[in-house]
């Protein structure tokens, strides 16, 4: 019998050096299947997608997700598509993200927060979950439940998260009531005035909802149900914050370590946007070597380390039988760092993705699947770049940053932790200095 510790991102790594890209396990009455190469992965993302696009779900993600009502878990079918397509269109678009001044509100008010510490040390850590925790929650309710979010309390909260269903359930119920009473007084007042920008997550569902829509009728009109709208915000609250919050401070941790990286990136910023103004939105995409920093961080750290998958019907992979029901850990950690895809991979290079022929992240190049690949990728993938490029670019921007008690970049500790994410084991804690020659609000 396998310890637990081997089915971490990293002890699965070790098993796939002894027993190569394709492992075969058998715990009990479950079929355990491990995918560690780039090759491998293709042949289960691409070519057999459709037979590894269902996700596994045991019974507390089943009580979770009011029985796979939401997107994250829901087996594949018509009416999962369906869901994807509105949610990848409606909710999760740059474009769309783009719009919301709560993004551009929250930046401000944690760029104000850092400033009036300068010289103090700062908790990157838990900065960055306050930050994208308040940019998704307002950008999903609106602003007027923030208030309410209080009890909801980052990853301490996320390990207690199924005894505090029950409360939570209260909490996305009133927020569905709230929006159908906006609804209805709009309705009867003839006022459809609001503009895009000020729809939230909530409002974009609420187009599709129907009270008498049976589950069946799914899959032959876009209509969703209260449990499927309850679910859907789940997956938003708990699967867009410690992923990017994460990303973010694994970002400015390998940047730290590596000062000659941050140099560089500092004096792109001011060859590109210079210090007499803030960052624009629209500076970004010229942004060439934070996005390689940006790249190198998700190659290292991927948002989700370990893809669950689960097979719909018997298959064989490279020649080998996987039974139909077999659970499926395709380990993008481990792939990231594949050694016969990638020059001198352990060690944090942005450099490598200034190359012509660099893969990129969109799911095609299977040696490089931070967000997954083929049916099952991460719908959220453009919304949460959009978080994490502006989130580092800012940071870097308005301030110079030091290790804190005269420590050194070679002192900085790397380990991780098996979870959800694989976060940082020590938080990262830096000293800020504001470097900008205008002032931070104008």
């Amino acid at each position: 019998m396998l310890m637990m510790n081997q089915l971490t991102h990293r002890g699965l790594a070790n098993l796939s050096k002894v027993y190569g890209g394709l492992l075969h396990m058998k715990m009990g009455g479950l079929h355990l299947v491990v995918v560690s190469t780039p090759e491998m992965a293709r042949e289960v993302l691409q070519v057999q997608d459709s037979v590894f696009a269902n996700r596994p779900a045991r019974v507390a993600i089943k009580y979770l997700t009011y029985d796979r009502a939401d997107m994250a878990f829901a087996q594949y079918g018509p009416s999962w598509r369906q869901m994807r397509k509105i949610c990848v269109m409606k909710l999760f678009s740059r474009k769309r993200a783009e719009s919301w001044a709560s993004v551009r509100e929250e930046v401000d008010s944690t760029l104000q927060s850092i400033a009036k510490r300068g010289g103090s040390a700062v908790n990157i850590g838990e900065l960055a979950l306050d930050l994208t925790k308040n940019i998704t929650y307002r950008a999903a309710f609106g602003s007027n439940f923030i208030p309410w979010l209080g009890w909801i309390q980052g990853k301490e909260f996320n390990k207690r998260l199924v005894k505090a269903r029950g409360s939570l359930d209260e909490f996305i119920d009133k927020i569905i009531d709230d929006h159908i009473e906006k609804r209805k007084k709009q309705n009867n007042s003839g006022d459809e005035s609001e503009s895009e920008a000020e729809l939230d997550m909530v409002d974009e569902l609420m187009e599709f909802y129907s009270e008498d829509v049976a589950a069946e009728d799914l899959n032959s009109s876009i209509k969703f149900t209260r449990d499927n709208i309850k679910a859907i915000i789940m997956d938003v609250m708990f699967g867009g914050t410690e992923t990017v919050a994460s990303a973010i401070e694994w970002a400015m941790a390998e940047l730290m370590k590596s000062p000659d990286d941050l140099k560089k990136l500092q004096q792109e910023l001011i060859d590109v946007v210079g210090l007499n103004r803030r960052l624009h939105e629209s500076d970004l995409e010229k942004l060439t070597y934070l996005k390689c920093c940006i790249k190198e961080t998700l190659r290292l750290h991927p948002p989700i380390p370990v893809l669950l998958h689960e097979t719909s019907e018997a298959s064989v992979v490279a020649g080998y039988s996987v039974p139909a029901r077999s659970d499926v850990m395709i380990n993008a950690w481990a792939i990231n760092r594949d050694k016969t895809a990638w020059e001198d991979p352990e060690t944090f290079k942005p450099e490598r993705f200034l190359k012509k022929d660099a893969p990129d992240f969109k799911g095609s190049h299977f040696e490089f699947i931070p967000f997954g690949s083929g049916r099952r990728s991460c719908p959220g993938m453009q919304l949460g770049l959009y978080g994490l490029d502006l989130a580092v670019a800012h940071l870097v921007h308005c301030f110079s940053w030091e290790l804190p008690d005269g420590m050194k970049a070679s002192d900085l500790d790397m380990s991780d932790l098996f979870g959800l994410t694989a976060p940082r084991a020590i938080q990262l804690v830096a000293v800020p200095t504001y470097r900008l020659q205008c002032p931070l609000l104008e």
